[in-house]
């Protein structure tokens, strides 16, 4: 008997689910200790929705970035969203724009790697992705809220220790592409190797910035050496 399409959604969103909530939680500890509100954290999960930049702006907020540096850092880090939701949009061109504009905003790395893992067919429901995007976004949210209330019972030094999660994150996010294409690892460690250079010169959310952008720059010229060769 065929799966009625949100109970499928849900199905299939459930290890993003649990995925989310170790992580989610780990970012409300950290953001209550930073000094966010309760209110405050869970909104930037609401709004922002994107773990890794969340936890990279709590880091440039302990380091007094400016808003600007806050706000380019974000972008740049979550440029990679765009290509994801060009992406998914292109694949899910059937259905109407307001629907894949809804998508395409709850878009995560790991709900873009499980549909690209699955393929599902043209005729595949749209309830279907919106249960998956919203059991995801749910899920971060209000592991966020939850994490943000265990925040103000535990010590600080504990706390503090939460922010390994920062490190893993990042490097999640960098293994599965360094496993396809060795590249990408060296392009990693170029904008280590520029915010290093840079640190003389520029506040921690420029160089943020600057490293990230100067690396991908090589990166690409790279790549586009190797297609004319």
């Amino acid at each position: 008997m065929e799966r009625h399409p949100v109970v499928d959604g849900l199905i299939t969103a459930t290890p993003i689910m649990i995925g989310y909530l170790p992580i989610a939680l780990a970012y409300g500890v950290l953001a209550n200790q930073a000094g966010l509100s309760l209110f405050q954290l869970t909104s930037m999960s609401a709004l922002v929705f994107g773990g890794a930049s969340q936890f990279m702006v709590l880091n440039m907020m302990l380091v007094q970035a400016t808003y600007i540096e806050l706000v380019l850092a974000t972008f740049v880090l979550n440029f990679r969203h765009f290509i994801m939701s060009l992406s998914m949009s292109h694949r899910l061109r059937q259905y109407p724009l307001k629907e894949k504009a809804v998508l395409g905003a709850l878009t995560t790395d790991e709900s873009f790697s499980v549909l690209s893992v699955l393929n599902k067919d043209k005729q595949t429901p749209v309830s279907f992705y919106l249960t998956l995007h919203i059991a995801g976004y749910v899920a971060w949210v209000s592991g966020s809220l939850l994490g943000g209330v265990i925040g103000t019972f535990i010590p600080e030094t504990l706390g503090q220790s939460f922010g390994i999660s920062l490190y893993a994150m990042f490097i999640a996010l960098l293994l599965p592409s360094v496993k396809k294409e060795w590249r990408y690892g060296v392009i990693a460690l170029l904008a280590m190797v520029f915010n290093f250079v840079l640190m003389p010169v520029a506040s921690e959310g420029i160089r943020i910035v600057l490293a990230t952008l100067l690396a991908s720059l090589i990166g690409v010229l790279i790549r586009q050496k190797e297609v004319r060769e």
